[in-house]
């Protein structure tokens, strides 16, 4: 019989009774062993890690990375206020996002951050109308859109020239020359980030050879290079998919980029590091057989975790202690009132009886990022481990914290 699902030295049964279900549960070495693997990927002098809060914002979990001398990625106010009350240090924090407002920018400038990474012409003017305002320079790169295809989700591929990011290269030339002029912007060089779950390198090489290209022609016009981004994007491994080998991105990189050995290199991993760290904990309410389809309802829901409802993801499922015996196709179901609420469908399961726990695996990254309220339900809790260690990082939401802030 197979045994008892352990996350570190915790067992995942131990950690439901004691924290309750539905339970996000993180495991710090996994985080820390993801981010030694991409340091030794990208051996470039100089190479800085940044987090992209987005997948996964606990203040916790950010500490961890920070601790081990990560930088941040935020595309809100809201993230970088959280990326600095977990200790990132402003200058090892930029700035992405199509709609920055000009109080995001301001709380930016006066905290020092490293670079914004700008994707428009107006975004531009705005950034430099603020830093007069506040009589700061503004360190800026633009974004430049590479019209390269990634074989991925069409909701998060982000390169392409019909989606809304960045802009095209004969515009970034004009921004940056223009910049020139002001004493209020500082160009520093060039971000790209094309899209999310790339499992190919190619298409992370036409952007890399893109991005050269535009680095080129801005050096002809006289344009210093401190900074280039390479955003984030590399697949993670949910169903099987063939990783990208992160030495193979790392070599891919030096060398499109060898022409400027002086320039910072940056990349923006997210879900590379926070997906496997996480666990879903969730019970098992009730069993139901219909003349088609055998139902498990757990008392997590498409509101917990939104990835299957929302993208179709796929995610392994697993009893925290196998029953042993056949297994049988299963639906896994929340209580929320839509068919879409599911974690997983026709999924093989050993039997499951009242009151298992069921553990999500693969659930690090953009599980309690996208959660909600919807159906009035509280958010779940969510649990450091650390060795034999666990430790509440976030407390499970009350009745009382859905209506805190209403006004009758």
């Amino acid at each position: 019989m197979a045994r008892a699902l352990r996350i570190e030295d915790a067992a995942a049964e131990d950690l439901a009774r004691r924290f309750g279900t539905p339970l996000f549960v993180y495991s710090k070495a996994a985080i820390l062993a993801r981010l030694e693997r991409l340091r030794r990927a990208f051996a470039r002098p100089g190479t800085m890690v940044c987090y992209a809060l987005k997948a996964n914002p606990n203040r916790a979990v950010c500490g961890v990375l920070r601790a081990a001398g990560a930088g941040a990625e935020v595309v809100s106010g809201g993230e970088l206020s959280r990326a600095l009350a977990a200790g990132f240090a402003p200058g090892r924090v930029v700035f992405t996002g199509v709609g920055k407002t000009t109080e995001e920018m301001a709380l930016g400038l006066r905290r020092g951050i490293l670079c914004f990474n700008v994707e428009s012409a107006e975004e531009l003017e705005a950034l430099e109308r603020t830093a007069r305002r506040l009589r700061r320079p503004a360190r800026f790169c633009l974004r430049l859109n590479p019209d390269v295809r990634a074989r991925t989700h069409p909701h998060v591929t982000t390169g392409r020239a019909e989606n809304k990011f960045g802009v095209e290269e004969g515009e970034a030339l004009a921004l940056a020359g223009r910049s020139r002029r002001s004493r209020w912007l500082d160009f520093q060089g060039l971000h790209c980030h094309i899209g999310s779950q790339i499992y190919e390198l190619g298409p992370f090489r036409r952007a890399a050879e893109a991005v050269a290209r535009a680095l080129r022609k801005l050096e002809a016009l006289g344009l210093r290079i401190s900074l280039i981004d390479m955003g984030g994007g590399i697949g993670v491994s949910y169903a099987g998919e063939t990783e990208i080998d992160p030495s193979e991105l790392g070599k891919t990189m030096s060398r499109a980029f060898s022409a400027w050995p002086g320039a910072r290199l940056l990349i923006e991993p997210g879900r590379y590091l926070s997906a496997d760290c996480g666990y879903l904990l969730t019970k098992a309410l009730y069993r139901k057989q219909t003349s088609r389809r055998s139902f498990v309802v757990v008392d997590a829901a498409m509101n917990d975790f939104a990835r299957p409802a929302l993208y179709g993801a796929f995610h392994p499922i697993l009893p925290a202690r196998p029953r042993g015996g056949p297994s049988r196709k299963m639906d896994v179901v929340g209580p929320v009132c839509e068919s879409g609420d599911f974690l997983a469908r026709q999924r093989p399961l050993q039997r499951v009886e009242q009151g298992d726990i069921l553990a999500l695996r693969m659930a690090g990254a953009y599980g309690f990022s996208m959660s909600s309220q919807y159906n009035s339900r509280p958010r779940a809790a969510e649990v450091l481990v650390d060795g034999s260690r666990a430790r509440l990082v976030r407390r499970r939401e009350t009745l009382a914290d859905i209506v805190r802030l209403e006004v009758p």
